[in-house]
């Protein structure tokens, strides 16, 4: 199958690959990843104008300030994903309309400053609590209705990239544009 451009502005950094073999190096990086996160936004975004801002990072794609905001409604899902997992048997979790989501008023048009001191505080709490898990609690799971059963081990990795995944969308679209 052929790559396209639109593949390559959707996918910066290739899609998740759920084959990894997970030890506890991988483990330790991914929590890195996803403690480190909120700096690199912060970084990312730090002098970016109002229009700038208000960019999609491709066509058709969401502006830069929707995409913070959806990083911090994803991130606050999965958080609570792993306390469900953690506090009760298998338990299926509801997915939510992330478009729709990245639509309402707080994720058009609010400032992202917000998110930005929102996702810092929530990684500070997920990344203590990451930090803390026994290999049991690692593989505790918890029901997607979509993708069916996720171990919490898997749904590090997959938080991991999901942050470096949209932060290549910011940091792309800044190197394109030369800002």
């Amino acid at each position: 199958m052929e790559i396209t451009e639109i593949d390559l502005l959707r996918f910066p950094i290739g899609k998740f690959d759920n084959d990894v073999d997970i030890t506890d190096d991988i483990l330790k990086i991914w929590i890195s990843e996803i403690e480190e996160l909120p700096k690199q936004l912060r970084e990312a975004t730090k002098n970016l104008t109002s229009e700038q801002r208000d960019m999609p990072y491709r066509p058709g794609g969401w502006t830069v300030q929707q995409t913070i905001h959806h990083i911090a409604d994803s991130h606050m899902n999965s958080f609570i994903r792993f306390k469900l997992a953690l506090t009760e048997d298998l338990p299926t979790i509801k997915p939510y309309e992330e478009a729709l989501w990245a639509e309402l008023p707080d994720g058009k048009n609010m400032q992202i400053e917000i998110s930005l001191q929102l996702l810092q505080a929530l990684h500070e709490r997920w990344v203590m609590l990451l930090k803390s898990l026994s290999e049991e609690q690692l593989n505790r799971k918890f029901i997607h209705p979509d993708s069916g059963e996720v171990p919490l081990k898997t749904n590090i990795g997959i938080y991991a990239w999901h942050g470096k995944h949209h932060l290549a969308h910011i940091t792309s679209l800044k190197k394109r544009m030369n800002w």
